[in-house]
């Protein structure tokens, strides 16, 4: 069969989920298929309606909607737009007639997963999460393989590949780079920068945490914290500092240069989400990460685990979360950076994986049918 395109990656709803399939096609060109080979399908009530616009990638996304795990009148329009959905994309693989289909979960994945199914076209399922989300447990069981972040995964066919993360992190060199960065996102050069980061849609109860920091801190001259609040927490932020006297405090809604901010920050203050756990590592970046107390499954937890079990970052449950905490964190860092940097390098040892190269290798060999 003659492909229009060689692979079609599906999934999306935030970023957790349209960063890695990003990552995914950036490795995917860097093996010498063009991007136009490389379609995405996710939704239309997603975060990649932003991401994937500026990219090459051509893209379409679908009217489909999460299921939601509590009683509520919005999951009975759920079975008839997924069915919708799934005859959509359908109708696009006939038209493009990919090698492979690759999901990287989430409810945006499941129509182009499933219509591959039924159009028999191999099926990669990326998981990145230590405990798999519903998406990919679902879809792993039609799978011809799975793509696993992390060893002993229980889902079926899984191949240890590492997680896809983004390759100009891959390629990133934190020191080389750092003052460049430093002057693209007007941070001082000679100042201990803490970036702060919540995911793509924030987090209240870490900004909280932070804004009180930044007051705890607010004298010490030598310290900028850039901190990512969230769109929606952005009118409610607490007021940005000069640092001309005292702490220098810049707060953004949506950080688009996270590149910069990883090879620009000393530290990382941030949330246990699965893709951010993976770039940390890939980076060599160090990290105090507090786990969303509320993730299903607690399993930001469980991966905030993999960094902190092997002396890669400082882990803090959410409920020993405070202004102080953090405060005290930062504060030792700077007076103890033998110990700082003894945390970046056991990221960077474990995130080898990552930065692999198997996962693509994987895809290629599906598509190849071997």
């Amino acid at each position: 069969m003659q492909h229009t395109a060689f692979a079609v990656i599906t999934g999306g709803g935030t970023s957790g989920h349209v960063l890695p399939a990003l990552a995914i096609a950036d490795g995917l060109v860097a093996r010498g298929h063009r991007p136009d080979e490389i379609v995405y399908i996710g939704a239309k009530r997603g975060i990649e309606t932003q991401l994937l616009e500026p990219t090459l990638y051509p893209h379409h996304f679908l009217d489909v909607v999460g299921l939601q795990r509590r009683l509520t009148p919005l999951n009975l329009a759920f079975p008839l737009k997924m069915l919708r959905a799934i005859v959509a994309a359908r109708s696009l693989l006939r038209q493009l007639r990919p090698a492979v289909v690759v999901s990287v979960g989430g409810y945006a994945s499941f129509p182009a997963t499933f219509a591959a199914r039924l159009r028999g076209i191999p099926i990669v399922v990326v998981s990145y999460d230590r405990i798999p989300g519903l998406a990919s447990r679902v879809s792993a069981r039609f799978a011809t393989a799975c793509a696993v972040a992390f060893e002993g995964s229980a889902l079926r066919r899984a191949h240890f590949t590492g997680a896809p993360v983004r390759r100009d992190l891959v390629m990133l060199d934190r020191a080389g780079q750092r003052a460049e960065a430093r002057s693209s996102l007007g941070l001082p050069e000679d100042r201990f920068v803490v970036a702060v980061f919540g995911g793509s849609l924030g987090s209240k109860v870490l900004n909280d945490a932070v804004a009180g920091m930044v007051e705890t801190l607010a004298q010490r001259g030598d310290i900028a914290v850039r901190h990512v609040v969230g769109e929606r927490f952005l009118r409610g932020a607490g007021a940005a500092r000069t640092g001309n006297q005292g702490i220098m405090y810049t707060v953004i809604g949506y950080e688009n240069q996270m590149v910069q901010v990883f090879a620009a920050a000393d530290v990382m203050i941030t949330r246990g989400g699965a893709s951010t756990i993976a770039e940390l590592a890939t980076a060599g970046m160090p990290a105090v990460i507090v786990p969303w107390a509320g993730s299903a499954d607690d399993h930001q937890s469980d991966n905030a685990r993999i960094l902190g079990s092997v002396g890669a970052a400082v882990v803090v449950p959410e409920s020993e979360l405070s202004p102080q905490v953090l405060a005290d964190l930062v504060v030792g860092f700077i007076d103890d950076p033998a110990a700082l940097l003894a945390l970046g390098e056991a990221a960077y040892t474990a995130g080898a994986a990552h930065r692999s190269g198997r996962l693509v290798t994987l895809i290629e060999t599906v598509a190849a049918g071997r």
